[in-house]
């Protein structure tokens, strides 16, 4: 496996512990959207995509956040479904590595094509990257006109 495209998308500054957002492609046929760097107590670090986890409505079958008290379709009083005091898993990955040997790999090119960018946004005439719906980044012409 080979990683041939890593795209950065710095986030504002300003940001509490986000730093930017990559995609990176493997093998030049599979793309991977929405990783996130993040600058945790021990430096930076990449977080997989992920989702909300739900719960559904029994009444509706509506899905709803697990800390949600009503049903957001049709408003039905929703059991407790997280215990009071009690920490859940709110998020779980949508691709991840599977060993840790992968996920260094993976973390490596990520931060280094990070850093990269960053350097790069200190240079005068700097033009940030957008990445868009299609994973790539989208030139201005690109953007949508209001």
């Amino acid at each position: 496996m080979k990683i041939t495209d890593v795209t950065i998308q710095l986030a504002p500054m300003g940001q509490d512990r986000l730093r930017g957002f990559c995609c990176i492609t493997i093998d030049g046929c599979f793309v991977v959207r929405d990783i996130k760097i993040i600058h945790g107590p021990n430096g930076l670090f990449v977080a997989m995509p992920s989702r909300k986890i739900m719960a559904t409505c029994a009444q509706c079958r509506g899905k709803n956040h697990l800390h949600a008290r009503f049903c957001n379709q049709c408003g039905t009083t929703l059991p407790a479904m997280v215990p009071a005091g009690e920490r859940v898993k709110m998020h779980c990955d949508v691709a991840h590595p599977i060993n840790a040997e992968c996920r260094h790999m993976i973390e490596k090119e990520i931060l280094a094509a990070y850093n990269n960018e960053f350097l790069h946004s200190q240079q005068p005439g700097y033009v940030a990257k957008q990445i868009g719906d299609g994973g790539d980044p989208m030139t201005p012409e690109m953007l949508p006109h209001s």
